[in-house]
């Protein structure tokens, strides 16, 4: 066993050392450590790489692995071989960063991060470009011919939008399978499998046995799942008190292996067989296929969602329209349910779905591995399609030998292709008895039925295609066509496309023993290659070239569209649509080119499916060389991404399917294009002639997303790569494939502690409802504002809201009296009070959509609303305003009537202290949480002919100001991309930012788009002014403030703006900087001679010069010195404490020595204390004086004596 010969034989060692490069810096780190290197890295191009690229696993270290069994697999040293792999384009094969080609989900970034790189492309926005002459010459006017491909693009869109998306949405019509007895339950006294994993285990030992503690039992899967290496972990362990004060029971990697191992039920475990191909010995580990289809079928979380009968589903109960979702819906369930109950009543169909592609495991040495993968089609796709559901089983490891050792290179290829089938025969041996006699298992829900494995699909690239189907490489691997007729396209072809003859190549087949020589020419009359075992030779109810399927990732992404791609670049030449691609605005969905598409290399399927969201942008208006008409490339291109995205549908009906292959038929008509341009000769390309059978497989076995490479490229990561790096390198499938047995034991494991934790419910079946276009989106505000409080001043020269005072005032009018008309809304706008000028604003919004099996939630769309900023580093972070489909009050759930497109400017809400002034606590008001200033842009008419797209601009009134409203948050749909207007070339000054100058705009809707947010009844309409000089008044004052910002930034304005030094000024408010204001002013009075020395000098009538009551004296020098009605108080504050420096002004009002005295001088004048004093008070003082003057006759000074 296994098991036995685990921890002697390999010892621990540390897994850190594996290489790795970072492919931001390039710097050379171990595999371990690259997360935390890109995590922890200050360079802006490793921090790109987090957005990109995929996390790495966990890595452990393994033991040894399975005894060794011998099995001599029969290789046909006289077979053939389709071709060789190195002939094969290697950029077709995906790496490890390849992802889903579907909208991936975007990880919660830090907000740093995100500034950084959002800084980063603004630098990239204003780097050097190559020039771009305007070479074309203008295109011809449209022919005929232009003109019929255009309207049939329109037609097929308008079709698509009437009613074709709308069945989707009903609830399907189900007609059951007519047998009683299909799908059979034989037994209910089962026990479910969780019952059954119990009994393996030591209930009585606690919950989490075999492990003594929760505290044991999460450091184990800690350790297994996401933890260190095990030598590591062990070192770890041998820590003094560690493992005595957790209470672990196991004190090494190898101790808690060995519980593992020995105490922990799980999937089956893998055999090792050699097998012997010339002089080399070969290694192929595989597990019980029977086994692997009964864990699936055993997991209690699949239980509630398991199909065990075909359905027809239709969109009403007229039975006209056929609809297509998951796989028993399709055609195949159905026929061949049929079939079987005929020959064995009572049979539950398991369809089996197997994929292989080899993966590279290492950047150097040349590593690699071949994985296969098996699933089942009973577990609906919506669960199949999450690798983190686990339902998919690594069946085993094909060899990767390349038999050097044999240099006759046909030679080679025949052992190869020999080698591949006589390995999967041996895998897959066991489904041709259980296939057709049945063998009995038990579901999680302890129900018991006669289940017949059938291999239904298999899902591979290309490559393996041919090689599954005995085909040759440049010929489809489906039907029998020519290969020089691969590029043709015959819409009046039957609807069941004609396949290869299987019954006739296994004729072939059995022919070869009897006739050895006549079976290399039958072999080659019928289009096949010689292999004389093929593994799909003897499994019932098969035909290998039926169960060919689509594949997204490989034959669009990775291949139907990168020619495109190509051919576009070549026709418009690269530097015009690198320009371009800089160009385009933002969005959320979005991967922004900032360094253009022509230099990309190694593109994977997500780089080519961010690349066809602005394909059709980057020709819309772009002129083709030697005056051709681009119509018939638009519409060529806006036809396969039409199939594109119709080709993704999770749900089709045969109206879309027909839609499916309108856009088929309008590519290949219009194709020709880019022959008469001098870009292809033909069309001879396998992956664009399989399309023809996309609608045919989409009846036969359910929409793409039931088959799709991109799964299993995913799970290379977890069951291939992570896997590969917990070895010591040598002999690394025998530790692979034991680190992989124990993964999968503590996921069973957590599996049932956490039902136990639940409460063990019993498990119940489940209603699975057919999916939908796209799941259902939720209107998400953070619950604190980005700003909490924001002037609106600031909202006007940062935000773009010139006119936000005056749309909060209607909107409130609105709010509070609906019914008013537009006349009285105007009359009545400028009685409105606003009790506050600041208010909080939010940045972002989120629409988040949740997973229907896990209940998980991700952000599906995001719309951002903020002005310029800086970053952490200072550099310049460029505002951003999205623009939204805004439901106007008749908005439907699919099309785009009853929408409107707008600019989101400001996300902010009133304050609640205001609400009872605003509303008088009216009840009947509902007042709306959040609020939006939108920028509209003009209605919605009819799109344009060639490309689809609608055309709008900013929507203006006949003054030419800018259109904008207030309305509730939840109006706002979904983020919507504007395609830029970029005429015969972009202009060199538009960037990709808010201020790029873009004015004209045509709508970049994809065909994804429905969704069922809610709409509110309280909808604004657009902000009419008809009182033009209010609208002045508003505008003056937003153009004071923008004048007063542009001043500051013009060049005259230090130099004029700057105080003249020559002045005291700073003398002066050295002087005065220890005085009050009030004393301030009086200095300042005196110093420039405006003292009030009456009070006639504020009135607003005509009044006389100041001047001194008592000596008519008109300078600040008469009252200070020469006045002899101030002769006292001048000789008491100022002669008797300066002496002779009293006589000088300039020392009186410049020294800070004098100014004490001088101001005292000034008080006991009066003269200097209001300005509006009056005759009567005057008077008063003057007698006040007087009086002293006669209680101190001494103390008066002779006016004539000197001093």
């Amino acid at each position: 066993m296994v098991a036995e010969l685990i921890e002697d034989a390999f010892p621990d060692k540390s897994t850190a050392n594996m290489p790795a490069t970072c492919n931001g810096c390039g710097e050379s780190v171990n595999r371990n450590g690259l997360k935390n290197h890109i995590r922890l890295s200050k360079d802006l191009r490793c921090k790109a790489e987090k957005w990109t690229s995929p996390q790495n696993g966990p890595s452990s270290e393994l033991g040894e692995g399975d005894s060794v069994r011998e099995y001599e697999i029969p290789v046909d040293p006289a077979g053939d071989f389709f071709g060789d792999y190195d002939l094969y384009d290697e950029s077709d094969q995906p790496d490890e960063s390849d992802q889903p080609a579907t909208p991936s989900k975007p990880t919660e970034e830090d907000e740093e991060d995100r500034n950084s790189l959002d800084a980063l492309h603004a630098e990239q926005e204003y780097g050097l470009e190559p020039p771009r002459a305007r070479l074309h010459s203008p295109s011809r006017r449209p022919t005929v011919e232009d003109d019929e491909a255009e309207m049939d693009v329109t037609t097929s869109a308008q079709r698509l939008r009437g009613g074709a998306e709308e069945t989707l949405l009903n609830k399907p019509y189900v007609i059951k399978f007519p047998s009683d007895r299909a799908g059979a339950v034989y037994s209910q006294d089962g026990q479910t499998t969780n019952e059954q994993y119990s009994g393996n285990l030591d209930a009585s030992a606690g919950l989490f046995a075999p492990f003594s503690s929760k505290i044991e039992w999460e450091i184990a899967r800690w350790a297994k799942l996401r933890g260190p290496s095990s030598t590591a972990f062990t070192e770890l362990m041998k820590i003094e008190g560690v493992a005595e004060k957790l209470g672990l029971s196991f004190t090494s990697s190898i101790e808690l292996n060995k519980m593992i191992d020995y105490l922990l039920p799980g999937r089956p475990q893998f055999q090792r067989h050699e097998v012997l191909v010339g002089n080399e010995v070969c290694e192929v580990f595989f597990r019980d296929v029977v086994a692997c289809i009964r864990a699936l079928l055993g997991d209690p979380d699949f239980a509630v969602y398991l199909v065990f009968v075909p359905e027809k589903q239709y969109t009403n109960e007229g039975k006209q329209v056929r609809l297509y979702h998951d796989m028993h819906t399709g055609r195949w369930w159905w026929s061949t349910q049929e079939t079987l109950e005929n020959d064995k009543p009572g049979a539950t169909i398991v369809p089996i779905i197997i994929s292989t592609d080899k993966t590279q495991l290492t950047l150097f040495r040349n590593k690699s591995a071949y994985p296969i993968y098996l699933t089942i089609g009973n577990i609906p796709k919506e669960i199949r399609s999450k690798p983190s559901n686990r339902a998919y089983v690594l069946l085993g490891y094909l060899p990767t030998t390349r038999l050097e050792n044999v240099t006759n290179r046909a030679a080679r290829r025949r052992l190869l292709a020999n080698l591949y089938h006589g390995c999967m025969a041996r895998i897959l041996a066991p489904l041709v008895s259980a296939g057709t006699d049945g063998i009995f298992m038990t579901t999680g829900d302890g129900l018991t039925r006669r289940f017949h494995p059938l291999l239904a699909c298999v899902v591979n690239d290309y490559p393996e295609q041919v090689l599954s189907t005995c085909t040759s490489t440049g010929e489809c691997p489906t039907c029998p066509v020519h290969r020089n007729q691969l590029g043709e396209y015959d819409r009046e072809a039957p609807a069941q496309p004609a396949l290869r003859d299987l019954s006739q190549i296994l004729e072939i087949l059995d022919s070869f023993d009897s006739d050895p020589a006549g079976f290399l020419q039958a072999c080659k009359r019928a289009g096949v290659k010689p292999v004389v075992d093929p593994f799909w030779k003897d499994l019932p109810y098969s035909h290998i070239y039926r169960s060919i399927t689509p594949d997204i990732l490989h034959q669009l992404y990775q291949g139907i569209m990168k020619h495109l791609v190509g051919w576009i670049i070549e026709a418009f030449g690269a530097a015009e649509i690198d320009a371009r691609c800089r160009r385009m605005p933002p969005n959320h969905n979005l991967r922004l080119f900032m360094k253009g598409i022509s230099t990309l290399s190694r593109v994977t399927g997500q780089e080519h499916d961010h690349m066809c969201r602005i394909l059709l942008g980057l020709v819309i208006d772009a002129p083709l060389p030697n005056g051709f008409s681009s119509a018939r490339l638009i519409s060529a291109v806006r036809a396969m991404l039409d199939f594109l995205y119709l080709a993704q549908y999770p749900v089709h009906t045969d109206e879309t399917l027909e839609l499916l292959d309108d856009a088929l038929e309008d590519f290949h008509r219009n194709k020709d294009i880019f022959v008469d341009l001098g870009i292809r000769d033909s069309f001879n390309i396998p992956k664009l002639h399989w399309a023809q059978h996309y609608s045919f497989a989409i009846k036969l076995y359910g929409t793409t997303d039931n088959v799709n490479t991109q799964y299993t490229e995913r799970l290379h990561i977890d069951l291939a790569k992570d896997a590969y790096a917990a070895s010591n390198r040598k002999d690394e499938f025998s530790q692979m494939t034991l680190w992989v047995e124990r993964k999968e034991k503590i996921l069973r494991h957590s599996q049932y502690v956490d039902w136990r934790q639940n409460g063990s419910p019993i498990v119940e079946r489940k209603e699975w409802s057919p999916p939908g276009l796209e799941l259902d989106r939720t209107l998400h505000m953070a619950k604190h504002p980005s700003t909490r409080s924001v002037s609106f001043e600031v909202l006007a020269a940062e935000y773009g809201a010139p006119l936000f005072r005056i749309a909060l005032a209607r909107y409130l009018l609105v709010l509070n009296e609906p019914d008013l008309t537009s006349r009285e809304v105007e009359r009545h706008l400028w009685t409105i009070r606003i009790p506050f000028t600041k208010v909080a604003v939010w940045h972002r919004i989120k629409f988040l959509r949740s997973d229907p099996v896990t209940g998980a939630t991700s952000t599906a769309d995001s719309i951002h609303s903020h002005p310029a900023k800086r970053d952490s580093r200072g550099r310049l972070v460029p505002g951003r305003f999205d623009t939204a489909l805004v439901n106007g009050g008749e908005g439907k759930a699919t099309g785009i009537e009853g929408y409107h497109i707008g600019r989101v400017r400001i996300l902010f809400s009133i304050p609640k202290h205001s609400h009872e002034i605003l509303f008088k606590g009216r009840a009947d008001i509902s007042i709306p949480c959040h609020l939006a200033y939108v920028d509209w842009y003009s209605p919605l008419r009819d799109p344009e002919r060639h490309h689809g797209l609608h055309r709008i601009s900013p929507f203006k009134d006949r003054e030419g100001s800018q259109m904008c409203s207030i309305i509730p948050v939840a109006n706002l749909r979904r983020s919507v991309h504007l395609f830029p207007k970029f005429g015969p070339v972009a202009p060199q000054a538009w960037t990709s930012s808010p201020e790029g100058k873009h004015e004209h705009f045509v709508i970049a809707i994809d065909h994804n788009f429905v969704d069922d947010t809610q709409n509110s009844t309280l909808v604004s309409n657009y902000v009419h002014f008809h009182i033009i000089p209010a609208l002045r008044q508003e505008h003056l004052s937003t153009l004071q403030v923008r004048w007063k910002q542009r001043w500051k930034k013009s060049p005259r304005y230090p130099a004029i703006h700057a105080i003249d030094k020559s002045l005291p000024s700073r003398k002066f408010l050295k002087l005065v900087e220890s005085l009050d204001r009030r004393r301030s002013a009086t200095v300042a009075q005196l110093r420039t001679g405006h003292s009030p020395l009456n009070q006639h000098l504020f009135r607003i009538h005509r009044s006389e010069s100041p001047s001194c009551p008592h000596c008519q004296g008109i300078t600040p020098e008469t009252v200070l010195l020469v006045c002899p009605h101030y002769q006292y108080e001048r000789h008491h504050h100022l002669r008797r404490n300066l002496r002779r420096k009293a006589e000088s002004i300039s020392y009186l009002l410049s020294s800070p020595d004098a100014l004490k005295h001088l101001l005292r001088f000034t008080h006991a004048t009066k003269r200097f204390k209001s300005a509006a004093a009056t005759a009567r008070h005057l008077a008063e003082e003057r007698a006040q004086v007087r009086d002293n003057l006669a209680r101190h006759p001494r103390r008066r000074p002779d006016p004539t004596r000197p001093i």
